[in-house]
């Protein structure tokens, strides 16, 4: 298994973590849901990163349940924005150094604020992507909240 930015970030301090690996099908929309199926997973416990914006200059990441949907005046009003909108894929790609359906909240090319939806807490273990796609990373919520200085709060919308 190669180490990708993610690993590196989490191993560099000391961070408990589990990588699942899964064969992830090309023709795949929905990356965060693929993944919980194929490894058989709740997906409430999986959590996808969205790169949001707030029009301007400020960029962050947004964690919330795969199966959920992202809030953005939610997410504005948590990170302390008057707006927010979903960033584009070039930014996306550019600012984590990762590409769509790989982008993990470690590890990321700039370091960017993170805003992480409340029911991440509702459970043992969560799983964010590891930094490719058809790779997860297991790992306590809390080690998650204190490694990227994380605010959480209500964000995710059904």
């Amino acid at each position: 298994m190669a180490a990708t930015p993610a690993t590196t970030f989490l191993k560099a301090k000391k961070i408990a973590f589990d990588l699942l690996e899964y064969d992830h099908d090309p023709r795949a929309e929905a990356y965060g849901l693929e993944a919980a199926e194929k490894l058989g997973l709740d997906p409430g416990s999986v959590f996808k990163t969205l790169v949001v914006t707030d029009g301007a200059k400020a960029h962050a990441l947004a964690l919330v349940p795969v199966a959920r949907k992202l809030g953005l005046p939610l997410a504005a009003r948590a990170l302390g924005w008057k707006r927010a909108e979903m960033g584009d894929k070039a930014d996306a790609q550019r600012l984590t150094g990762y590409v769509l359906g790989g982008i993990s909240p470690f590890g990321t090319k700039r370091p960017l604020p993170v805003v992480a939806d409340a029911t991440l807490m509702l459970t043992e273990r969560i799983c964010v992507s590891g930094g490719r796609r058809g790779l997860e990373i297991r790992i306590a919520p809390a080690d998650l909240v204190a490694a990227l200085t994380a605010v959480v709060a209500p964000i995710a919308v059904d």
